[in-house]
């Protein structure tokens, strides 16, 4: 059993977006269901990784940053967000009880932390705030952990 966790932007380009749910449909395919999806749950990526590791017959495991968490979706977002929540194996709120961009950080690198391989949805630029996609990068490799990165190249958001 392989344990994949993700990193990701929440406002993608139609083409990165297609791209990126390309790649991880294909790594998906290759564990034969065999895969523990770990996840923020976040808009745009990680709901996207979340709900292509169910369509694959992987499980999840969701790292939530805080309490309040859910104060940060849009209205599209949430009942996604909620969705996804529930059919979680295993949920983990983190002790900050507020959302803030140290909580992100931290859930950010519990997941890097728990992961084998880290799939980043990520255009390459530095985070916009701390806690951000490339932070989670960054962190990754500064563990040494494989990530593969599913940004499709000349791509910008």
């Amino acid at each position: 059993m392989i344990k994949i966790g993700v990193t990701g932007h929440q406002k993608m380009p139609t083409a990165a977006k297609e791209y990126a749910e390309r790649i991880i449909r294909g790594l998906l395919a290759r564990q034969d269901g065999q895969v523990v999806g770990l996840t923020s749950l976040a808009a745009g990526a990680d709901q996207m990784f979340a709900q292509l590791v169910l369509e694959a017959g992987g499980s999840l495991d969701a790292i939530i940053p805080s309490a309040g968490y859910e104060t940060t979706f849009t209205p599209d977002d949430l009942p996604v967000y909620n969705a996804l929540v529930g059919r979680a194996g295993h949920v983990t709120v983190l002790d900050f009880p507020e959302p803030t961009e140290e909580a992100f950080m931290a859930a950010g690198q519990e997941v890097v932390a728990r992961s084998d391989l880290v799939v980043a949805v990520w255009d390459g630029q530095p985070a916009a705030g701390y806690g951000g996609t490339a932070d989670a990068v960054w962190y990754a490799w500064s563990l040494g952990k494989p990530v593969l990165n599913a940004w499709p190249k000349g791509v910008t958001r």
